[in-house]
């Protein structure tokens, strides 16, 4: 009787550890989990898909993925002629732009500090990993370009890399050591982003 009784205490022990683990890691999905690399795909350089063109959906060697439809926040942006959407991160969510119209050059930086970059055309869709600093460029002089933002969590957000760096009270002496610059140049640096 005694061994049962000790079994069901372990078992309830058992039940109860998954259930707080399954609380402790719950959360919004990654929205990387949405594209599966085939098999034969050693290793993936960046996370482009180009779904429209003349020929239809096309995959580049080395950059290959099946996109689900995901249900996710979702944005429209416009990006005028020559502008850039400044280097920034979401904490909280990887984002998955598609290229509606115009062209786009894209980047991340990732944790090595390698650069990821792409110039995408009207149809690509490109993935930004959770967290890594990135960016959006219109080099067109002439024409918008339009896309569709959608992230991995309703609550994503945006941290500006040059707000966060240089609208803020971090005096300009520790930012100066910082960039190893000088007290001018981040005056210069702060005045420009006013």
């Amino acid at each position: 009787m005694e061994s049962k009784t000790s079994s069901c205490i372990v078992l309830l022990a058992l039940v109860i550890s998954l259930g707080i683990f399954q609380m402790a890691s719950a959360g919004d999905p990654d929205i990387l989990t949405d594209f599966v690399m085939p098999l034969e795909v050693p290793s993936v350089d960046c996370f482009l898909l180009h779904l429209l063109g003349p020929e239809g959906p096309r995959r580049d060697k080395g950059k290959h993925g099946r996109v689900s439809s995901p249900e996710r926040t979702k944005r429209f942006l416009r990006d005028p002629a020559c502008s850039v959407n400044p280097v920034h991160t979401h904490p909280r969510a990887s984002e998955l732009l598609f290229l509606v119209s115009g062209t786009l050059e894209v980047g991340f930086i990732d944790s090595t500090n390698k650069m990821f970059n792409q110039m995408l055309q009207t149809g690509d869709v490109f993935v930004f990993p959770k967290g890594l600093v990135h960016y959006q460029y219109n080099g067109d002089a002439t024409n918008c370009a339009w896309a569709i933002s959608a992230f991995g969590s309703a609550n994503a957000g945006t941290v500006s890399v040059p707000n966060s760096v240089f609208n803020t009270s971090v005096p300009d002496n520790i930012l100066a050591k910082s960039f190893k610059t000088n007290i001018m140049t981040i005056q210069k640096l702060k005045a420009g982003l006013a």
